[in-house]
């Protein structure tokens, strides 16, 4: 791989990363990051720019671990109810919400 791309993919992760500092909530910014991916999907940008932005920016910026660790945070709570509940509705939101995205874009193309 060229260093070139390398820089890219480099400064899409610092990107998300900050993004995801500054916003600092895991719901919301999984529901951006599954819309954003929804979106990106159905456009006609080059291969190169979309692994870009799917290897470099959503994945710091949604970090599938933020995820985990608030399950996990329920789980060790001990409330295997609210665990079940929370994790089905959490997947169930983000796959509407990234078709949603898929759909809005294909909408405006």
């Amino acid at each position: 791989m060229k260093i070139k791309k390398i820089v890219y993919i480099l400064l899409a992760c610092y990107l998300g990363t900050f993004f995801r500092l500054y916003i600092d909530n895991n719901f919301i910014i999984s529901l951006l990051g599954s819309f954003f991916v929804g979106f990106i999907i159905s456009t006609k940008l080059s291969h190169l720019t979309k692994k870009i932005l799917f290897s470099g920016f959503f994945s710091c910026f949604t970090s599938f671990s933020g995820f985990i660790y608030f399950l996990y945070k329920i789980f060790h709570q001990g409330d295997l109810i609210k665990f079940f509940i929370l994790f089905n509705l959490i997947i169930i939101i983000n796959l509407f919400t990234m078709y949603f995205g898929y759909w809005i874009s294909r909408k405006m193309t």
